[in-house]
């Protein structure tokens, strides 16, 4: 009798096991493994993707206003015009009294912001090829591992940010996606998937033009979905209806609103 009840023992642990590591795998396939917070203080650091169009974080910023304006979410860009994560020295960005002691606010009035940690979360991206290129690639997913490292040090959560193709290099999206989804899942980190956001809205409305002239930049249509996908994933709010337009026709928003949110739910 003891043998056997020694082995129905063994045998449970071993299904037991087997079901962990089965949710252990599908659940690291998304990328998406950071725990689920509300932030109120986001520090992107970045390049000119994020500066375009008025800053990116002032687009989410509204979309949380429009959702609820008790609850603002404040936003500080430090970007550098075509630089890689390696360019940053996220540490430094975080120390009490420096970036985030204050706010401008209202009528352009100023509020001291407390002493302590200023963010809760830092939203990161490379520079637009850096995750596939050659040369950079591993640079790319050391610099991230070292980001996420440092943020988490000083109490914050690292998100990933998926840039999207160029417009005459549709083919990187891929590549992206798996290089962003890769880092996502070694350092437990967030990735917000907003190339394939854009690869999506090529895909069912190729006359809406996302791209500068250069290829390479947004339009305000290419911040505005960047920023509704940044919205349904970090803050898991679905951005379809929002009144917030950014200044695009509803039409317009609408569609990229609906495109932010299809993408987000995908990757579950």
């Amino acid at each position: 009798m003891f043998k056997r009840q020694s082995y129905s023992i063994s045998k449970l642990l071993l299904s037991f096991t087997l079901i962990l590591n089965i949710m252990s795998v599908a659940h690291a396939k998304t990328g998406n493994n950071a725990q689920t917070h509300n932030p109120v203080s986001v520090l992107w650091v970045g390049n000119s993707f994020f500066y375009y169009n008025n800053s990116m974080h002032s687009l989410v910023s509204g979309f949380a206003k429009a959702d609820d304006a008790k609850t603002p979410i404040r936003g500080v860009s430090v970007t550098i015009s075509g630089s890689g994560l390696d360019w940053h020295d996220i540490d430094s960005y975080l120390k009490p009294g420096r970036i985030g002691r204050y706010s401008f606010v209202g009528d352009n009035e100023i509020i001291f912001n407390k002493a302590d940690k200023q963010f809760d979360t830092v939203m990161i991206m490379d520079c637009s090829q850096c995750p596939i290129h050659p040369k950079l690639s591993s640079a790319f997913y050391k610099s991230v591992k070292s980001s996420a490292r440092v943020i988490r040090n000083h109490g914050a959560e690292p998100v990933l940010f998926m840039s999207w193709a160029y417009k005459d290099k549709p083919e990187m999206t891929k590549a992206l996606e798996a290089a962003y989804k890769q880092a996502g899942q070694d350092n437990k980190a967030l990735v917000v998937p907003a190339g394939l956001a854009f690869a999506n809205s090529i895909q069912k409305r190729p006359e809406l033009e996302l791209y500068q002239p250069d290829k390479r930049h947004p339009t305000l249509a290419g911040s505005y979905l960047a920023a509704a996908t940044v919205y349904a994933s970090v803050f898991k709010k679905n951005p379809v209806g929002s009144k917030y337009l950014a200044g695009l026709d509803a039409a317009t928003a609408e569609f990229l609103q609906s495109v932010a949110w299809e993408t987000v739910q995908a990757q579950k």
